[in-house]
């Protein structure tokens, strides 16, 4: 397993992405599945950044790791209480209507991934996803 601490600034998403390649790089995530996990993963650790500390910094655990043919994702944070799980379903029709910025981080994330869980347990938020790993390799694999 792999951890990566960070605060809750998005100039830390550059380090999250360098994590994730480099900690994906020997597995055989297929480009498409690549894709879906920096995204669902780089929504998630925003929307950390962005509510879970509303008045200060405070600091976030990344953690990564594989069992059998899938890759888990754990990302911890010490702030405000929050249930993705609990989010509505985005209406996708108003947010195009009304030009709205946002909204579909939560939906995409527990789209594109494979499992997605939350729970809060001494003071904190956890949220594991997992991502299977295809037995089908393409030409641009990771």
């Amino acid at each position: 397993m792999k951890e990566l601490k960070i605060t809750n600034e998005l100039l830390e998403i550059q380090k999250i992405r360098a994590f994730l390649k480099e900690n994906l790089k020997n597995t055989d995530l297929s480009a498409e599945e690549y894709f879906f996990v920096e995204l669902s993963l780089l929504e998630m650790c925003i929307n950390v950044m962005s509510y879970a500390y509303p008045e200060e910094k405070g600091d976030i655990s990344l953690k990564i790791w594989q069992k059998e043919k899938k890759v888990f994702f754990e990302i911890r944070d010490w702030g405000v209480p929050f249930n993705p799980k609990k989010s509505r379903a985005p209406n996708i029709e108003e947010i195009i209507r009304d030009g709205k910025k946002g909204g579909l981080g939560i939906f995409l994330s527990r789209t594109f991934m494979d499992g997605f869980t939350y729970k809060r347990e001494n003071g904190q938020n956890i949220l594991t996803m997992y991502k299977k790993i295809s037995d089908v390799k393409d030409s641009g694999s990771v």
